[in-house]
C-alpha cells in the first residue's frame, strides 16, 4: 500500500486485528445492508446506517452539519480521533462515509482494505454481536468543505465547455442505456443513458476479487492509459444515487492523488430527471 499516494488512508485487516483497541480510534461499519451489523461486526465497532442516518430524511440531500455532530457525538467519537470506516460490497458505503466526513472537515479517516469480505472469507477473523460499551462525545464540526461535492450547473459546465473528466461508474448496462438502475434497485430516473462526454469505468474495476484495492499501475492503467481520464483536468465521478461514484472519487483523488476530484451525488437520480438535459446511449 506505500506506493499509493496517501497510503495512510488505508489499513490492512491483519494491522486492524493488532491494534482493535487503540487509544484515539473508533471503528465504524457502514454496509449497504445495515441489518449485517447485527448478525455480527468487527470488535469494537459502532454501526452507522447509510439510508436513515447519513442522508436527509426529508430532502435529498447529505446529512446536514447538525446530523453529523449528533451522530458522531453518540458513537462516542472526537474531533481528533481516527474513524476506521468499513462495510460490504468491496466499502461501498465506507468510501461514501469517507467522502461525506471529509466534507464536514474530519482529518483523521482510514479505510479497511478489503472491508468486510476480506475480514471474513479470506482470514476468518472473528465477528462479534455485543454493541461496544460507548461514552457519548461533544463533536463538533470543523468546517464543510464544499469543494468536494460536485452540483448540477458544475456538471452541466462540464457537459457543455468539456472543461472536466466526467467519469460514470455505473454498470455498462447502465451506462449504455438499457436499464436505468442495477438489477433489483428502484429506478429513480424517467430516462436512461449517460451524461454526453462521460467515461464509463465501472466502479467495480478498481478492486481485486477479495475487495481490496488493485495496485497503483493497474489502477493508472483502468483510468489513465484505457479510459483516457485527464490528470490536469478537473474529475466529476457519478453513478445513480452517489455511493458507488464516492468509491472512485476516493481511488481517483486519494489513491492516484488526483488534485481536483468532485463527487457528483445527485447523480443519475437527479441529471435523469432533468427536463431539457443532454444525454446520451
Amino acid at each position: 500500500m506505500s506506493q499509493y499516494a496517501n497510503p495512510d488512508v488505508l489499513v490492512s485487516t491483519d494491522w486492524l486485528a493488532a491494534n482493535l483497541n487503540n487509544p484515539g480510534q473508533r471503528i465504524v461499519e457502514i454496509s449497504v445492508d445495515p441489518k449485517l451489523y447485527e448478525a455480527g461486526h468487527i470488535p469494537g465497532a459502532v454501526n452507522l446506517n447509510w439510508n436513515t442516518e447519513l442522508q436527509d430524511q426529508l430532502r435529498r440531500d447529505i446529512a446536514s452539519k447538525e446530523t453529523i455532530e449528533h451522530l458522531l457525538s453518540d458513537r462516542g467519537v472526537k474531533s481528533t480521533d481516527t474513524i476506521i470506516l468499513y462495510g460490504d460490497h468491496s466499502n461501498w458505503f465506507a468510501a461514501y462515509a469517507f467522502w461525506l466526513l471529509k466534507v464536514y472537515g474530519h482529518q483523521n479517516i482510514k479505510i479497511l482494505n478489503g472491508g468486510r469480505a476480506k475480514w471474513l472469507a479470506e482470514e476468518s477473523r472473528p465477528l462479534v454481536t455485543d454493541k461496544p460499551a460507548v461514552t457519548t462525545s461533544t463533536y463538533k464540526v470543523s468546517g464543510v468543505d464544499e469543494s468536494l461535492r460536485a452540483k448540477l450547473p458544475e456538471v452541466l459546465a462540464a457537459v457543455h465547455g468539456r472543461s472536466a473528466n466526467l467519469v460514470d461508474v455505473r454498470s455498462p448496462d447502465e451506462f449504455s442505456g438499457k436499464i436505468i438502475a442495477p438489477p433489483g434497485m428502484n429506478e429513480t430516473a424517467q430516462r436512461a443513458g449517460h451524461i454526453p462526454g462521460a467515461k464509463s469505468v465501472p466502479w467495480s474495476t478498481a478492486v481485486k476479487e477479495n475487495g481490496e484495492f488493485k495496485s497503483p499501475d493497474e489502477l493508472r492503467e483502468i483510468y489513465f492509459s484505457r479510459a483516457g481520464v485527464v490528470e490536469t483536468k478537473p474529475t466529476i465521478a457519478y453513478c445513480r444515487i452517489g455511493e458507488r461514484s464516492s468509491h472512485t472519487w476516493f481511488v481517483l483523488k486519494y489513491l492516484l492523488g488526483l488534485k481536483d476530484v468532485r463527487n457528483y451525488d445527485g447523480s443519475w437520480t437527479e441529471y435523469g430527471n432533468l427536463i431539457g438535459a443532454p444525454i446520451e446511449r
